[in-house]
């Protein structure tokens, strides 16, 4: 539709994406002949563009857009994208909040995690998408199926921890005077059955007549939960939201999620976003995974904004992971969670023995390496001859981290980057993973012409190689990012190491997580120990997660538990990590990790923001920074935090672009927010005014540091 401007025009707030460095934070004003419905997707004229909008309701709290005094001045809105419902006034609150707090703009964020298509399409386009996907909803559901299966026998600990959670999604508005429910951590061991407790606790949900979200952190998790459940829910329409879906499957899914068509929904971290109008429930599961974490754009934490939005909405929220966040863990020591409890596998079954090697005492010979010791390769043939499955964990892909040359010292360093080119033996090719540059293998040191280059370092390329040279007749499997590039190879690789076709699995962390192996009874983890002695305060809290989650690969099947074994080989077996590990003791480390960062200041006992600027030469990113400090500091709310000096990121400079951080700490997310709230607008007048300066960022609540 169209309509002359004029001042007697109803004013329509309109969210609309316009980046951050636009300056635009909230909606903009624009006039329409008719009253729309908050939450309305309309088209709308910004400059010489067209673009799609959501009408905002107005008295939003996070951020208000500027009056015009002049209404004359006020363009039109365009067109209404008609026959879609519009979106919910609570899914507003969790943009507005996010937006705010995440420091973008609530148009960016709002349409950013919208399906791209809807952009493109006019509404007699979208009156015959959502006739498809009604109709794809009633194949969906007359579709022949199989019975169900038969529900498990529950053990003790999860008919206990059910019936808490049934009591919660029965009065979901009953827990706190405010309405609001506190979030449920579910601490249970690797194999303590967490899946079964999502879906006895998602069928009471769908007996309600509500919906149901399930996040987990990574793309390669989705397919087999998604099987769990759809194996559960016969006759349920289930539908998945991440990026390895098409443009085409991913706003049919959102629109059968919007439309109340899908039941159970389950995603990546963009699903948190997901407009669901019957929501009764949201799962995440491995809440601790960083992968929750979005790194550019909008730099949200999708597990954080699940607790928001469940508050929200008043509904239940379960956090599980076998290695809880430390941030989760300090809310349930401080009783603002609810922790529940599984501390035994189902069916009884021990936990793997964990050992410890130390590597300063292993022998070396002949054919052995640091990473295949004498001791690995006898356990390696012991599992082989009783016919069972081993993991081998090395998070580190390649076949070695860098090519160097003895003669004149020469490394395979990036010409982009301040980092090195890994070898890829499989295509020969020296290969960033940082910006992806790449070349081929050279035949002599491009320094001095010595042809003697060889790899230093181990990759899991370099370790699958040295495994079938060692045990010849062994099938041996590498699964990580360059073996899972094409499509379908990791549902193929998956599927052969359950059906039984491998022996020997190597992997970096995307197998260690959520992954059901029945037939490993054995797991080593080799050359661990980078991350006990990095920057990254976080690093150990992940290091122990990391091996927590790998261990529990081995010995799920109750009938094999009993000789399952972990391994670590390590030069520091005395360190306090290794351990707690050996004894399972989560609680013991995550004690003694808390002791530390409070006595450090340190989340969660403090609170943090990054401002991250790039640009062609690192004196502009100073500059930029420099004068962002000296504003922060001349702000009223100044005394409250701590401004650190700028330094360069670990990986100081990607394709030639150079970076710097700046660290800002608060004693409070009140504080911290108050700072960010009146530092930004400064932040876009000082871009404006460092030419050199490509963009900056800032990330609330960072992972890294």
């Amino acid at each position: 539709m169209t309509a002359p401007v004029g001042a007697d025009l109803p004013r329509i707030k309109v969210a609309v994406d316009a980046p951050q460095h636009s300056g635009i934070g909230g909606p903009l004003d624009y006039v329409s002949e008719v009253v729309l419905a908050p939450g309305s997707l309309v088209r709308v004229p910004l400059g010489k563009r067209e673009l799609l909008g959501i009408v905002w309701p107005r008295g939003a709290q996070a951020i208000e857009p500027t009056e015009y005094a002049d209404p004359s001045k006020l363009r039109a809105i365009l067109a209404v994208l008609e026959g879609l419902t519009p979106l919910s006034a609570s899914w507003c609150r969790l943009l507005e909040f996010a937006a705010a707090y995440y420091q973008r703009g609530v148009g960016e964020v709002a349409l950013s995690v919208l399906p791209p298509q809807l952009r493109e399409l006019q509404s007699p386009q979208l009156q015959l998408r959502l006739k498809r996907m009604r109709k794809w909803v009633a194949e969906q559901i007359a579709a022949p199926v199989q019975a169900s299966p038969s529900r498990p026998t529950l053990s003790p600990a999860q008919a206990e921890v059910l019936a808490q959670l049934d009591a919660l999604l029965t009065e979901p508005a009953s827990a706190t005077a405010k309405g609001a429910q506190a979030p449920v951590l579910l601490y249970g061991v690797t194999g303590s059955g967490k899946t079964e407790v999502y879906l006895r606790a998602a069928e009471h949900a769908l007996k309600q007549g509500r919906q149901v979200l399930v996040l987990v952190p990574e793309i390669n998790l989705t397919p087999q939960l998604e099987a769990r459940f759809a194996e559960r829910f016969v006759g349920r329409v289930l539908v998945s939201l991440h990026s390895g879906l098409t443009p085409a499957q991913r706003l049919r899914n959102w629109l059968a999620a919007h439309e109340g068509q899908a039941e159970l929904v389950l995603g990546t971290r963009l699903a948190v976003f997901a407009s669901m109008p019957r929501l009764g429930l949201i799962v995440v599961d491995e809440e601790h995974d960083p992968s929750y974490k979005q790194q550019d754009g909008a730099r949200y934490s999708a597990r954080d904004l699940a607790v928001y939005r469940a508050h929200l909405e008043k509904i239940p929220v379960i956090l599980g992971s076998a290695t809880p966040s430390l941030e989760s863990w300090q809310h349930a020591n401080q009783g603002r969670y609810k922790r529940l409890a599984l501390p035994e596998r189902i069916g009884g079954g021990a936990l793997p023995r964990v050992r410890l090697f130390d590597m300063r005492l292993m022998p070396l010979s002949k054919g052995v390496t640091t990473a295949l010791t004498r001791p690995l390769l006898e356990a390696l043939r012991l599992r082989l001859e009783r016919g069972e499955q081993s993991l081998i964990f090395l998070n580190r892909r390649g076949y070695a981290p860098v090519l160097h040359c003895s003669e004149c010292n020469w490394k395979s360093d990036c010409p982009h980057c301040s980092a090195w080119r890994v070898f890829h033996k499989g295509d020969r090719s020296l290969r960033c993973h940082h910006c992806g540059f790449s070349e081929r293998v050279p035949a002599a040191c491009p320094t001095c012409g010595n042809q003697d280059i060889a790899p230093l370092g181990r990759g899991t390329e370099r370790l699958e190689e040295q495994l079938r040279e060692q045990l010849p007749g062994a099938r041996v499997l590498r699964i990580d990012a360059d073996s899972t590039k094409l499509k379908g190879e990791l549902e193929a690789h998956m599927a052969a190491v359950h059906a039984g076709e491998v022996d020997i699995v190597v992997g970096t962390q995307m197998i260690t997580k959520g992954h059901d192996f029945r037939r490993i009874t054995f797991v080593a983890a080799v050359n661990p120990d980078g991350a006990l002695f990095s920057s990254d305060f976080r690093a150990p809290e992940r290091l122990f997660a990391l091996l927590m989650q790998a261990g529990g690969r081995a010995g799920r099947d109750a009938e094999q538990a009993a000789r399952s074994e972990m391994w670590v080989q390590t030069w520091h077996p005395e360190h306090a990590l290794y351990k707690a590990l050996a004894k399972h003791d989560f609680e013991d480390f995550a004690k003694s990790q808390l002791a530390e960062r409070e006595s450090a200041g340190l989340p969660p006992f403090a609170h943090l923001a990054m401002l991250r600027a790039e640009a062609r030469t690192p004196e502009v990113a100073k500059a930029f920074l420099d004068a962002a400090a000296r504003w922060a500091q001349a702000l009223p709310v100044a005394a409250e935090v701590l401004i650190y000096p700028c330094i360069p990121m670990s990986v100081a400079r990607i394709a030639n672009v150079e970076r710097m951080q700046m660290l800002v700490e608060a004693p409070s997310r009140s504080a911290l927010q108050r700072l960010l709230w009146l530092w930004n607008p400064e932040l876009h007048a000082l871009k404006r005014e460092h030419k050199g300066l490509m963009r900056w960022a800032v990330d609330v609540d960072p992972l890294a540091i």
